[in-house]
């Protein structure tokens, strides 16, 4: 999904490039967006689906809450959606064969002041295009509420599927965070060059830095800096 001017069309066409080189079966890749201008000719674009609360809402993702309406253009079957700001790092095969219902990984932060454990990061979501529209029904009858008791929209859709068994993980590596499993913990962040984890298929990046905040060193927070990534060039490109 796409909206705004956060993100530019160079991160849609380095996803679909890179989701490309990553999967040996046919692709279909879906930019949902309201701005098609210079993506990719391959990139197929849909409009963002209406999840009936945008306009003075405090931006927190809401929009992909759409992602479960009753009918999503014409997709059918199991879906996976990927944030505009992942770095793709291997193969992507796996996604659509792991079994379960709704996919994700787990919230990368740490502690839960909730205690809701399981809260997933909805940056890597896999989901059944269609089948739960009821979830979108929910958020726009209840938006006022629900944006009371949760903060974003992957809580919202974790406390939702979770309570009815239909929340699981992606096994442990696949997705891995750059900023808490990339970059080293402070003071060694300085001088040491994020690294890659064995076995990361998908690097997520939330909040700061943004992937080419990362390649150049940029984007950390006072008390965690972050060394030049250039690991990073060899995945996200456009070719």
């Amino acid at each position: 999904m796409k909206w705004g001017t956060k993100f530019g069309p160079e991160y849609v066409n380095r996803l679909y490039a890179m989701s490309r080189r990553n999967l040996s079966r046919p692709l279909r890749f879906v930019c949902f967006t309201d701005d098609p201008d210079s993506l990719d000719p391959d990139v197929e674009t849909l409009p963002l689906p209406d999840v009936g609360w945008t306009e003075g809402v405090d931006e927190r993702g809401w929009r992909k809450v759409g992602l479960f309406s009753a009918e999503l253009g014409d997709l059918e079957g199991d879906a996976l959606f990927l944030d505009l700001d992942v770095v793709v790092t291997g193969p992507l095969d796996a996604f659509f064969d792991y079994p379960g219902e709704i996919i994700a990984p787990r919230d990368y932060r740490v502690i839960r002041i909730k205690g809701d454990y399981f809260v997933v990061n909805s940056s890597v979501l896999r989901f059944p295009a269609g089948r739960h529209p009821e979830v979108l029904e929910l958020f726009r009858r209840d938006f006022p509420r629900i944006r009371r008791r949760v903060s974003n929209e992957q809580e919202f859709l974790s406390h939702y599927f979770h309570p009815r068994g239909l929340l699981s993980n992606w096994p442990a590596g696949w997705c891995p965070s750059f900023k808490a499993q990339c970059v080293s913990s402070w003071p060694l962040s300085y001088f040491r060059t994020p690294s890659l984890p064995e076995g990361a298929r998908v690097v997520v990046f939330h909040g700061r830095p943004n992937p080419d905040e990362a390649i150049e060193g940029r984007g950390g927070k006072w008390y965690r800096g972050i060394r030049p990534t250039p690991w990073i060039e060899e995945y996200w490109r456009e070719d």
